[in-house]
């Protein structure tokens, strides 16, 4: 409640005490006198009263002439007329007490008055404050952005690793904010907004807190969701406060994180009304473009959805730089890794540059919870420091699940499970140029699966050949290979390394060129969502019905010819296969050292993949 409606209300309340008052001492002291009851005797005695009114504890009445005394209407309390009569043959003055109620009678104005006006105080202050249903309906087009000081995160760029690349770029704005008139001695001018790129857990949201942490200047924080309402309009009052704030207290930072919910493109939403959204959007960008260059403001943003923006949002003045905060290599890795491995006590046998060799494709986020994780696995197993052996189940917890040694298998599936996991690992260590295979085991984790071969590369790829790829399709099929070998029959087991078989080979058709039947042309496109692994777009197929049926023609034949070569990898091999198998069943698990001796053991196949049926 703002000052203005707090002095109208003590107003209010000072005119009801005021009128009660006067009320009051009128009726009390303006209207009769009382007497004591020993003179009302003594006029009525000496037949001076003309008429009274009796009560239940007073006489009301009023003399015939006005006295000496000026008394003309007087009030009396009254007294037991058996004590009256004793007093009066003792020549006693005596009188009743005249209890007066004013106070009282104010009261019972003044409670219940006081009681509600502290209630609606009350309601009004809370609905102020945001304190009912989440949101306060006197401030519900305020801004609801945090300010923090650089005191307030504890997080600076020290904390930051893996990303040199955008926390450079976040350094120069830092340093723009604190030196404006040192960078713009040239003509140059700050970026009026950063927005920052990224998949989930790569630290884009822990890079604004370092800004945070870093910078001098006032840090307003909010998510993108907050400037959202059921009432049009709201989130646009919502971006002009948080505007307006920044402004008077530039120079400034306001960070937006998760951009896509407020800044989606526009009619895009599919069926029913969007003003709201679309609202506030526009709102955004006016506020954007309505950046004075000397305000000091600059709009720092973080998406994992860069590609459902609106593309007015993205232009150059008002998103002047976009910063991709991607996956670490390997190197970012060790640097992440360095940061999170002095929170826990290590053994003399952990490598930051094994683990990070370990770990391709992890965040900075999977990093964090692998460390918590291996300390975790240390602590329960009462341990003095955390070993490189509990970091290495800490990554097969993470990639494969819990391990479930209370899934009992029937002997039969259990051999066919050792056969099927020693099938990708044999294919894998005869051919070459595939990924290194760490461990092997055939007790069951996660949800579904009876066995696990570990494969991690020994270093980051970008490009891979069509030798590589082909010689990946042969471990993938390494599994059934070695189920027709031993078996002479199939199962359910390889499922899940068909489908991953089969979408590679089709990519190596659709996308990559590597048909010679269909030739270099791509017949199909990215099917993911930028940034977003694992989710397809639906796309229309724009080729035509006979391409299609060479299409699935060259994709069965790379998918069979790979196949074929697993099968001729293990049949070569077929001794050692059994025994592995045997020792595999004992001991349920091939660590590093056994499969070192494997593969001293194993009869390579060809560095060359065999010749491919033409499609």
């Amino acid at each position: 409640m703002d000052k203005k409606t707090q002095i109208n209300v003590w107003y209010l309340i000072i005119a009801v005490l005021g009128v009660l008052l006067v009320q009051n001492l009128y009726q009390q002291y303006t209207k009769v006198e009382p007497i004591p009851y020993s003179r009302f005797h003594t006029l009525l005695e000496q037949d001076k009263i003309a008429e009274i009114a009796i009560t239940e504890n007073h006489i009301y009445g009023s003399l015939k002439e006005k006295g000496a005394d000026g008394l003309k209407d007087f009030v009396t309390t009254r007294v037991e007329p058996e004590l009256a009569d004793k007093l009066d043959k003792h020549n006693v003055t005596y009188t009743g007490i005249i209890q007066s109620t004013w106070g009282r009678d104010l009261l019972s104005w003044l409670l219940p008055m006081a009681v509600f006006i502290g209630i609606w105080l009350f309601i009004i202050r809370r609905m102020s404050q945001g304190g009912i249903s989440g949101g306060g309906l006197m401030s519900i087009g305020k801004s609801r952005a945090k300010v923090f000081v650089e005191k307030e995160t504890k997080v600076t760029f020290a904390d930051v690793a893996g990303v040199d690349e955008a926390k450079e770029e976040l350094i120069e704005i830092v340093n723009f904010l604190k030196d404006t008139e040192g960078y713009s001695r040239l003509g140059g001018r700050a970026p009026k907004g950063i927005l920052l790129v990224g998949p989930p857990g790569t630290g884009k949201t822990l890079l604004a807190r370092a800004v945070a942490g870093e910078a001098s200047v006032p840090f307003f924080s909010i998510s993108g969701s907050e400037f959202v309402e059921m009432f049009v309009g709201v989130g646009a009052a919502r971006v002009r406060d948080l505007f307006e704030q920044a402004r008077q207290m530039a120079p400034a930072i306001i960070f937006i994180d998760e951009l896509d919910s407020l800044g989606r493109a526009r009619g895009a939403y599919g069926l029913g009304g969007h003003d709201e959204k679309e609202q506030t959007l526009n709102q955004l960008l006016a506020e954007l473009d309505g950046f004075d260059v000397k305000s000091g403001v600059v709009l720092l943003a973080a998406t994992n959805r860069p590609e459902i923006l609106d593309p007015a949002l993205l232009r150059a003045g008002r998103f002047d730089r976009q910063v991709l905060v991607d996956r670490p290599d390997k190197v970012g890795r060790e640097q992440i890794l360095a940061v999170h491995l002095k929170k826990v006590k290590l053994d003399t046998d952990v490598k930051p540059e094994q683990i990070a060799a370990l770990t391709p494709g992890f965040t900075g986020a999977d990093l964090a919870n692998l460390v918590n994780e291996a300390a975790l696995l240390a602590t329960r197993r009462i341990g003095t420091s955390v070993t490189m052996n509990d970091f290495n189940n800490a990554i097969e917890r993470i990639v494969a699940g819990l391990e479930k040694r209370n899934r009992l298998l029937n002997p039969v599936e259990r051999r066919v499970v050792a056969f099927h996991e020693l099938g990708h690992t044999m294919v894998a260590l005869a051919l070459p140029g595939t990924d290194e295979v760490h461990k092997v085991s055939i007790i069951p984790r996660g949800v579904g699966a009876l066995g696990y071969t570990i494969q991690r590369p020994t270093e980051d790829r970008f490009l891979m050949r069509r030798v590589e790829l082909e010689n990946k399709m042969a471990v993938l099929l390494g599994g059934r290979a070695a189920e027709q070998v031993v078996f002479n029959e199939v199962s359910t087991g390889a499922s899940d390394d068909i489908a991953r078989a089969t979408d590679l080979a089709r990519a190596m058709v659709l996308r990559y060129g590597m048909s010679d039947a269909l030739g270099n042309v791509a017949y199909d496109r990215d099917r993911s969502a930028y940034l977003q692994t694992g989710m397809p777009i639906p796309q229309n197929r724009d080729y035509s019905e006979e391409t299609a049926n060479a299409v699935d023609s060259a994709v069965r034949k790379l998918v069979d010819h790979a196949l074929e070569r697993a099968i001729a990898i293990l049949r070569l091999n077929r001794a050692l296969l059994d025994r592995t198998a045997d020792e595999l069943l004992k001991t349920e698990t091939l660590n590093q050292p056994q499969i070192e001796a494997l593969k001293r053991e194993i009869v390579s196949g060809p560095a060359e993949p065999l010749p491919t049926p033409a499609a």
